[in-house]
């Protein structure tokens, strides 16, 4: 048995030093009283791995941890008062930093490592969701006449499925215009995505980077077929087309005037035509339609995070207390990612979240306990040494 609790050995897994040396560039523990940033974010995280429902939650949560919060950093727990101050005042640019922070540690597993393609170039999988607010409650999150929300695009990283890049704006940014913010890949990179992505300014500015893209397009383009390329024969019947076309039209043209090359195939399960466009003229046409059927990926990464995680409601109204638990949500799953990883039990990842909920205050090995959870694991048994009384 260990002296520590499953929560202070999975916070002891984050490095402390690099949090502070982004708390130090922020100045955010400037003019603090008590609660200082490394306090903030352990409230923050237990608000993810219990999933509390108010600051009251976890103030009492913490509170009931009173002998173990020296294990966690913390010297004591905060009130409830405390957490929605600092949630409205302090900036959640620490969070979102010390994430891509842990990203660039803890997200190089090698167990995240995928080799489902031969293509050694880097595969992104870009995508958006909406996260719904209340209108009344959060009236800086406009979206509709009568409803608030964020959008969240997400650059995921198909090794590992953690994101590589997110951005966070308002309910009303279009998919295409949030990711003009992507920041640069490295030439050679591949990005996949869905029609929504179908901005040739766009992918004109990938191309000039020598990025390469896989994206569906839509039933309206226009285009001239300069080349049909021959199909395998008795391989990947689902294959209906494979040629080099150009686009038509004065303004698309001038978005993108190189050629592309256009796949369609036939999807089985859902029984559709998928119609993509890529600027690669080198891979096989069924690795191209592989690369788009991944892009399913991204879609489980937000359903985990919004069923397993604690952003469908926040605890906070104000747009900074909003965006910290978004980023602590994010950092939360970078550690289940890498706890899952370096486990010997397969575990699910919504198995995991729901036995660290159960457990969070029980003093075991957090490495024996990854491995052999359903073992009851003793204390080794003492010899008593005792002189003959009688």
């Amino acid at each position: 048995m260990s002296k520590l609790t499953l929560f202070s050995q999975i916070i002891g897994q984050l490095d402390r030093s690099k949090f502070k040396n982004i708390v130090k560039s922020h100045q955010g523990d400037k003019h603090q009283k008590g609660y200082n940033s490394w306090t903030h974010l352990v409230s923050m995280l237990f608000c993810q791995f219990a999933k509390s429902q108010s600051v009251r939650d976890i103030s009492n949560g913490l509170r009931s941890a009173t002998g173990n919060l020296n294990h966690l950093g913390v010297d004591r727990a905060p009130s409830k008062s405390t957490i929605s101050y600092q949630n409205k005042h302090r900036s959640y640019e620490i969070f979102k930093d010390y994430y891509y922070c842990l990203l660039a540690s803890l997200g190089q597993h090698p167990g995240f490592k995928r080799t489902k393609f031969r293509i050694k170039s880097k595969i992104f999988l870009l995508d958006s969701t909406t996260i719904s607010l209340c209108l009344s409650l959060f009236d800086w999150a406009r979206y509709k006449t009568a409803k608030g929300a964020v959008k969240m695009h997400t650059l995921l990283d198909f090794d590992g499925n953690l994101p590589a890049y997110v951005n966070i704006t308002h309910g009303k940014t279009a998919d295409n215009k949030g990711a003009y913010d992507v920041p640069l890949l490295k030439k050679g990179s591949v990005i996949v995505a869905d029609r929504f992505y179908n901005d040739f300014n766009l992918l004109h500015i990938w191309d000039s980077r020598g990025v390469y893209f896989v994206i569906r397009h839509k039933d309206n383009l226009q285009y001239t077929v300069v080349k049909e390329n021959d199909l395998p024969e008795n391989r990947h019947p689902h294959l209906l087309k494979d040629e080099i076309i150009e686009l038509k039209g004065g303004v698309s043209k001038g978005k993108y005037p190189q050629t592309l090359r256009r796949i369609a195939l036939w999807d089985e399960q859902n029984q559709q035509t998928i119609e993509l466009i890529t600027n690669n003229v080198n891979w096989v046409a069924d690795t191209i339609g592989e690369l788009y059927k991944s892009r399913w990926q991204v879609e489980i990464f937000f359903r985990d995070v919004k069923q397993l995680l604690h952003i469908k409601s926040f605890i906070g109204t104000s747009e900074n207390a909003v965006m910290i638990q978004i980023w602590t949500a994010l950092i939360t799953i970078v550690i289940l990612k890498v706890l899952k990883a370096i486990a010997k039990f397969g575990w699910h990842l919504s198995n995991l979240v729901a036995f660290i909920r159960l457990n969070l205050f029980v003093k075991i090995e957090l490495q024996k306990w990854l491995d052999r959870p359903y073992e009851e694991h003793k204390d080794p048994d003492i010899p008593i040494i005792q002189g003959v009384l009688f």
